[in-house]
């Protein structure tokens, strides 16, 4: 049975007069760094000088500084740039400013699972990971509630490793909905394999498949959004909140039966067999230095396929499409810096 911690089981105590450093001010920077400061902890940002981000974590009204800074003024420091750029914003702005006793932490494992970087002894090393995009973590904490997470711990020079992340865990809002204990072998690999098997990786894949396979077929576009991906996101929303029974109790029978079949008939013991080799690749760590290789060579594929998906017909039919339904609001806009560069102390 898996560990799980709540409010009630936590202490911001341990944060109270402490600075937390958080590095890097992209999606999950911004909403750490904005919920540590509305449960009343002390935080400053840490960017390069340069970073366009700067400003708009002074316009949030939060302190920042350079990551080297930034690192000196804390004694927990949450390290939340993307994954390649990790060793050698640590290498040059973090390790040469930690202290005995610091708290490094990390949302993710995959650098310190993979031999990305090494810590140096004396120091705590944790993960506090939260179960959503940085956006939706801000948002579900404004609104009083929290995002579920997972904590781990590495290192435990000070004895008090534990409970210094279960309540940075607390502070940003995670233990409202209750973290669960792990490793940072766990995390990374069952991380990675959810975003390249389902949540990134297959659904799109399925997505674009089916969409395509009825414009092929001779049906419009506009028919086709609907059903392969606005309708989506209503399966989803059922099965999030009561599981794969709730969303079969809610749908017709008809959807229900032809799920079962079409199902079954789409994941093939092939399509299984392949997971596992994807997950055996992740396990290996060839998966990381893939993906390390490719941002060393300036992510040349990603930024290639990052432009082949975004000209893709779907794109354009669910432009026009979404702007006519009125209960969506405006749509968001990503920013074109985001787009078509990858990795930084942003």
């Amino acid at each position: 049975m898996a560990s799980i911690y709540y409010e009630k089981d936590t202490s911001l105590q341990p944060l109270r007069d402490v600075t937390v450093a958080v590095i890097g001010y992209g999606s999950q920077g911004r909403a750490h760094a904005l919920n540590l400061r509305d449960s009343g902890i002390d935080v400053v940002v840490g960017l390069r000088r340069d970073s366009a981000s700067w400003q708009t974590a002074e316009a949030d009204g939060l302190a920042v500084d350079t990551v080297a800074g930034a690192t000196q003024r804390g004694q927990v420091v949450m390290i939340l740039v993307p994954d390649p750029a990790q060793p050698a914003v640590f290498a040059e702005g973090v390790e040469p400013h930690l202290e005995v006793g610091d708290l490094l932490l990390f949302a993710h494992g995959f650098n310190i699972h993979f031999g990305g970087l090494a810590c140096p002894p004396g120091i705590d090393v944790g993960l506090v990971a939260p179960k959503a995009p940085g956006h939706r973590v801000r948002e579900v904490f404004v609104a009083g509630q929290g995002t579920p997470g997972l904590i781990a711990v590495a290192q435990d020079a000070t004895g008090s490793a534990h409970g210094r992340i279960l309540s940075y865990a607390h502070a940003i809002g995670c233990t409202r909905a209750g973290v669960i204990e792990t490793t940072f072998a766990e995390e990374t690999e069952t991380d990675l394999f959810g975003e390249q098997v389902v949540l990134c990786g297959g659904v799109t894949a399925l997505v674009r498949g089916g969409f395509e396979t009825l414009v092929e077929a001779g049906y419009q576009p506009e028919v086709a959004y609907f059903e392969c991906l606005h309708e989506l996101k209503l399966i989803v929303d059922l099965m999030y909140r009561g599981g794969l029974k709730a969303m079969w109790h809610s749908v017709s029978d008809t959807a229900e039966h032809g799920g079962y079949e079409g199902g079954d008939r789409l994941v093939t013991a092939e399509t299984r067999e392949e997971m596992r080799h994807i997950l055996a690749d992740i396990q290996a760590g060839r998966y990381a230095e893939r993906w390390v290789a490719e941002y060393a060579a300036g992510s040349k594929e990603l930024l290639r396929r990052r432009d082949e998906e975004s000209r893709h017909p779907i794109e354009s039919v669910g432009a026009t499409l979404r702007s006519m339904i009125s209960f969506l609001g405006k749509a968001s806009r990503v920013d074109e810096q985001t787009v078509s560069s990858v990795g930084s102390a942003r």
